[in-house]
């Protein structure tokens, strides 16, 4: 890449974000950061090799702005941005819950931006990016976040109006994954496990399970009824997730995520 891209308010996925994009090609002199407090700027130019500016300097200087601070203080930040931002300029924004039309309201007219929803795992660059067009965004600006994103891992393109589902699905999904192994390593224990091996016997199992259900093709229930055999031990572990709901409450738990998720769009904070 030959543009200017500058990630404003980076912390951990900022980071992780432009450590991909070094990897994947960029050059540290056309990266551009900003932070609020000028020791992590300075160590962000220690570790990449790339520019720490101010706000201002990186909206004048930058073809493309990474706006990742959190969505309470996304109005403040373009407030101090929207003097700067020629309508040329790419806004991507990674703020959950915020509406392209927050920023179109905020920016000049005609200024293109385009929405993400990553998650942690781009940490190791294994993300999944939910990509979605502002009404000024065309389809050049959603391969150039595209690419962006890509860096670290996959991305897929959805209509705004899917955020929400997909903020509950992908954005948050990592911390049930999380929660899952985290109870799962608690039963492990309760069976008589020391807690080391428990950990491993899962996370190496939740690996496996993951990279059969990204590369064989299998509908996840086809894969699971090859692990359950008649009347064996994987059949009655069913049957009692069943029976305490497990299913019922993953989809109400979905559902609650997507509506916080309404809820941060409309503003509220309760």
């Amino acid at each position: 890449m030959t543009q200017k891209v500058a990630v404003l308010g980076t912390g951990k996925i900022g980071e992780a974000l432009l450590s991909g994009m070094i990897r994947a090609g960029w050059a540290p002199a056309d990266l551009l950061v900003t932070a609020r407090r000028p020791e992590r700027a300075e160590e962000l130019r220690a570790r990449h090799g790339v520019t720490p500016v101010t706000n201002a300097e990186a909206a004048k200087s930058a073809d493309t702005l990474i706006l990742t601070v959190k969505p309470q203080d996304m109005g403040t930040l373009l407030d101090e941005l929207a003097p700067h931002i020629p309508t040329d300029r790419l806004v991507i924004s990674g703020a959950a819950g915020i509406p392209t039309s927050f920023f179109e309201e905020r920016l000049a007219a005609g200024t293109p931006v385009v929405r993400v929803m990553t998650n942690t795992p781009a940490l190791v660059d294994e993300a999944m990016s939910v990509i979605s067009a502002g009404s000024h965004a065309t389809g050049d600006h959603l391969a150039t976040a595209e690419e962006i994103f890509g860096a670290v891992g996959k991305t897929l393109r959805v209509p705004e109006s899917q955020q929400d589902a997909c903020t509950a699905l992908s954005g948050s999904g990592p911390a049930y994954f999380f929660y899952l192994v985290e109870a799962m390593t608690d039963a492990g224990i309760l069976l008589g496990l020391p807690r080391d091996k428990a950990h491993e016997l899962i996370v190496q199992s939740a690996i496996g399970a993951a990279v059969m259900l990204r590369d064989s093709g299998e509908h996840p229930v086809k894969l699971r009824e090859n692990v359950t055999s008649p009347a064996g031990t994987t059949i009655n572990a069913i049957r009692e997730l069943e029976n305490h709901g497990v299913r019922a409450a993953l989809i109400a738990a979905l559902e609650a995520a997507r509506d916080r998720s309404r809820a941060l769009a409309s503003g509220k904070k309760d």
